[in-house]
């Protein structure tokens, strides 16, 4: 496990800070043209660690990435997407203009900076990366879940959630790309999609520039894609992501917590709760991801 390794190893810096203000005004010097149709065909989001450098590159086979000072163990009410807004202030920040194609995201403060640090890469190489969902709370998931659950939103197909009568295929469809509150990554401010919510987008065109960037390079910033093809993870877990992407020194950390400390019983508190268990959604969807994002 990454994190196992993470513990055992120092991470060297240097320090040639890029900081955030010169990023933003780099933002907006060179992206005058970066009004985007984000194409959010999938609508589930419609709702300073300094940028330092390492001696050391990422070595891709062995699949470790190396951190000052290693995250320490979230509360389990983080691991939830419930903690307070006290204790959720204390690891996250807010995502500057420029960076986000709305007001409001919040991010692990760890995450966003190793964002800027990717996002400033890649203008470098005229690749435009924009967050579009970042953290979010049990309740916004919540939101989300339910207003597939009751109809009010249409599901990949062009099919509604309530033309399924038996509950756990209910469920299941959802789950296709929609996490049941408390499992999703996003409650712990390390994910974020990018650019588009529909995999089309990433196929051809500055779409697939885009996502050719980040499997190239992403990595070398602490980003992973979890969710990769299903054929890659044992037909486990939700359909392919390329939008998503998590940070890893981070999220591997707050990954075996979860499995440590959060069992079935905690998953309570939305329409459709009682199906978590019948589906394995912890393991089958919580754990069900690209192992090098392990």
């Amino acid at each position: 496990m990454i994190s196992r390794t993470l513990r055992s190893i120092g991470y060297k810096t240097k320090s040639d800070s890029v900081s955030i203000s010169s990023l933003i005004e780099s933002e907006k010097t060179k992206s005058s043209d970066n009004t985007r149709n984000f194409h959010i065909e999938n609508q589930d989001t419609l709702s300073t660690m300094s940028t330092e450098k390492t001696d050391k590159p990422y070595n891709k086979t062995k699949n470790y990435l190396e951190m000052l000072v290693p995250p320490e163990k979230p509360q389990k009410d983080m691991l939830l997407g419930k903690a307070q807004p006290s204790q959720r202030d204390l690891l996250m920040v807010s995502v500057a203009p420029g960076f986000a194609n709305r007001d409001g995201l919040l991010m692990h403060r760890d995450a966003y900076d190793a964002f800027l640090k990717m996002h400033q890469a890649a203008q470098q190489e005229g690749i435009s990366l924009t967050i579009i969902s970042a953290y979010r709370s049990f309740d916004h998931q919540k939101r989300i879940w339910e207003n597939k659950w009751n109809g009010q939103q249409v599901l990949s197909g062009n099919i509604r959630a309530t033309d399924i009568a038996d509950p756990e295929e209910r469920a299941s469809e959802i789950l296709r790309f929609s996490s049941m509150p408390g499992t999703s990554r996003h409650h712990w401010g390390t994910d974020i999609d990018i650019n588009s919510l529909n995999n089309s987008y990433f196929l051809s065109g500055r779409g697939k520039k885009e996502y050719d960037w980040l499997k190239e390079n992403a990595h070398k910033y602490g980003f992973c894609q979890p969710y990769t093809q299903r054929s890659d993870r044992n037909n486990t877990g939700y359909e392919e992501e390329k939008w998503h992407w998590s940070y890893l020194p981070v999220a591997s950390v707050y990954l075996e917590t979860y499995k440590d400390s959060v069992d079935y019983e905690a998953l309570k508190g939305f329409q459709g709760w009682q199906t978590a268990k019948a589906l394995s959604v912890i393991e089958n969807y919580v754990m069900g991801i690209n192992k090098e994002c392990l």
